[in-house]
């Protein structure tokens, strides 16, 4: 009898000790302050690159003007080599993703890319006298613009089409 007395005084504490560590986890979690909310978003300063690639790429530079201050840019890069690629990405305000991609790069390559494997659909959008050929089915949606200067202009993102628009509105592209 001895025996079984001590095997059910360990099981017994095991389940104490269990039940001490539960609550324990409890009272931290209680206490511990918890944010859901979104981060801000901190905005770059995307005027030194800009400069950058307009005296170096090949073509006029696409860069938005007048869009609302709740645009927040959070990325951006010029790459002089290998296609002269200009990328100006923003937080929409609906927490969205959009970016302005340009590039001489090869044509279809570039749009893969860009798009991370959008396929050219048969719509196409009227914006500001341009026409946007829209893409989708890759990780991002995308307009797709063909200059004449050489380079493709595309607007991607996870935002909507309409998102897209507004972003392709915004550019300036003389």
């Amino acid at each position: 009898m001895a025996g079984t007395n001590g095997r059910q005084k360990t099981a017994r504490d095991m389940i104490l000790s269990l039940g001490l560590i539960v609550l324990a986890a409890w009272v931290i979690y209680l206490f511990i302050p918890h944010d859901d909310t979104e981060p801000d978003v901190k905005p770059v300063d995307y005027r030194v690159e800009l400069l950058t690639a307009q005296r170096a790429a090949s073509y006029p530079v696409a860069v938005p003007e007048g869009l609302p201050d709740t645009w927040k840019p959070t990325s951006v890069r010029y790459q002089g080599q290998d296609g002269e690629a200009w990328h100006l990405g923003f937080h929409a305000p609906d927490g969205e993703y959009v970016a302005i991609e340009q590039s001489t790069q090869t044509r279809a390559k570039f749009i893969d890319d860009a798009s991370q494997g959008g396929s050219e659909t048969e719509v196409t959008q009227d914006i500001d006298g341009r026409t946007w050929t829209q893409y989708s089915g890759g990780r991002y949606s995308a307009l797709v613009l063909d200059g004449a200067d050489g380079a493709t202009t595309m607007v991607v993102g996870t935002g909507s089409f309409g998102q897209l628009a507004t972003m392709a509105q915004s550019l300036k592209l003389d």
